[in-house]
């Protein structure tokens, strides 16, 4: 007679040969606990966890429902402008004439052609202006003509979104915006307020200065403790700043403001840095289009495309994101609405890579929004198939390291996870959401993705860091 084998039960068996899909609804104990003591219940959360293999999920919970991703909806915009744009594109901005120039005088109108440079800044602006007066041109007669026609954007009401108006994130795209829409101030503190300046001040904006010192405190963030107007009197911008500085507050920040449209702000720059160099205009500043005949006297070219989606993606940069999905509709439907041809090239871009779009929502590209949506699978097949992409390395780049740089430098600084996880993080009020990838100590590189959209999310951190640690340790 044979040895008696030992069997498993039924039930063991059973389970064993359930797919593996089925069995990952459950979510890792260490998230499942963290969400417990935030108070999020797991039908608020999606979680997508997979080899880049192509297997089954490892953790597959709620990866059908479409979430709001806040800010990880950036990695839509960076793969498919990658793919759609190129890694060697750039924006250009140019500087051209059909006047004749004559003693120092350009005698008629200079125009100014925008290329929706997310990354033109007030240096670049400023040595573009020094190629023209290394050209001899001192006094523009005419007029200075701004071309944004690249560009056909919806009007863009920058208190939409949260009735904060001045903030840098709600500025919008321009063909000819510059330094991101805002300006930045240089803030002393004295015994009594503190000394701002800004260089180059725009012309045009005058800053009242209405700040004081309060009596004790530690010091902080000092600019929750500060508020900021605006008002507007004929051609001049009134930026009033009020509130305290702490008593703590001893040294030198800065503080970010966008009191101007994007039009305002190149403007007023472009005037005060034409005056620093000498040059003066005799005409106005107006709207209009470049002639075709114009010649070319100067340019300035942003940085190549993916040295601009490591700002983007790094530092969580609303505005350029809003640029790159404006370029893209812009390029592919020159003559139709920017940002409704971006939303559609995005769409046919997934859906050509076999990413599911069922429930998309797309509003800016940057994930500021409240009716943004995306699926965790839709987010795990984009990061597989991104994986296999010739601009994989790009992508990469651009996602901030955990406990290394960007807004992730200060997340698991001493855990298994550092410098293991490149991950978009995403925050809005109600939503918490990360997703990008994991390098575990089996060497096996995972996708991850994570959305919370609860009252609570504020409180999810510790469960963000509980699952890359989770994914890292296998």
């Amino acid at each position: 007679m044979p040895p008696r084998q030992n069997r498993l039960p039924p039930l063991l068996i059973a389970l064993a040969l359930l797919p593996a899909a089925a069995r990952a609804d459950t979510l890792p104990a260490p998230l499942e606990a963290s969400l417990a003591r935030a108070g999020i219940p797991g039908n608020a959360v999606a979680v997508l966890v997979q080899k880049l293999d192509g297997s089954a999920p490892l953790v597959s919970h709620r990866s059908t429902e479409a979430m709001n991703p806040a800010s990880v909806m950036k990695l839509v915009t960076t793969q498919v402008a990658l793919e759609r744009l190129g890694p060697a594109f750039t924006w250009k901005t140019r500087l051209s004439t059909r006047a004749e120039l004559d003693g120092g005088v350009l005698k008629g109108s200079l125009h100014i052609t925008g290329g929706g440079d997310p990354r033109l800044s007030r240096e670049r602006l400023w040595l573009l202006l020094r190629d023209l007066r290394a050209q001899g041109i001192r006094r523009i007669a005419g007029d200075v003509v701004t071309d944004r026609s690249l560009f056909r954007l919806a009007p863009h009401d920058p208190a939409a979104f949260d009735q904060r108006p001045l903030r840098p994130y709600n500025a919008g795209a321009d063909a000819l915006s510059v330094d991101y829409g805002a300006i930045r101030l240089r803030l002393q503190p004295t015994a009594d307020g503190a000394n701002v300046r800004s260089d180059a001040l725009p012309t045009g904006l005058v800053i009242e200065n209405r700040i004081h010192r309060s009596s004790n405190g530690a010091c902080g963030d000092p600019t929750t403790q500060l508020n900021a107007d605006t008002s507007d009197a004929g051609s001049l911008t009134r930026l009033k700043l009020s509130g305290s500085l702490a008593a703590g507050c001893t040294e030198a920040f800065d503080w970010n403001l966008a009191p101007l449209p994007p039009e305002r702000l190149f403007e007023g720059l472009f005037r005060s840095l034409w005056k620093e160099l000498g040059g003066e205009i005799g005409g106005h500043f107006q709207n209009g289009s470049t002639p075709p005949d114009a010649r070319l006297l100067a340019e300035t070219s942003s940085p190549p495309l993916p040295e601009v989606l490591r700002d983007m993606n790094k530092w969580s940069n609303n505005v350029i994101a809003r640029h790159v999905l404006a370029t893209l509709g812009a390029t592919v439907e020159p003559r139709q609405d920017s940002v409704e041809a971006g939303r559609r090239v995005v769409e046919q871009s997934l859906a050509a890579a076999g990413i599911e779009t069922r429930g998309l929502v797309i509003e800016n590209g940057a994930g500021l929004s409240r009716s943004a949506r995306i699926s965790a699978r839709s987010l795990g097949q984009l990061l597989q198939s991104a994986w296999r992409s010739p601009t994989m390395p790009e992508l990469m780049a651009s996602l901030p390291i955990a406990g290394t740089d960007g807004t992730a430098r200060r997340r698991l600084a001493n855990s298994s996870a550092a410098g293991r996880a490149h991950v978009k993080t995403g925050t809005l009020d109600g939503v918490r959401s990360l997703a990008g990838y994991v390098l575990a100590h089996d060497s096996q590189r995972y996708a991850v993705v994570l959305m919370i959209n609860h009252p609570n999310a504020g409180a999810a951190r510790d469960a963000q860091d509980a699952l890359l640690e989770w994914v890292a340790e296998r």
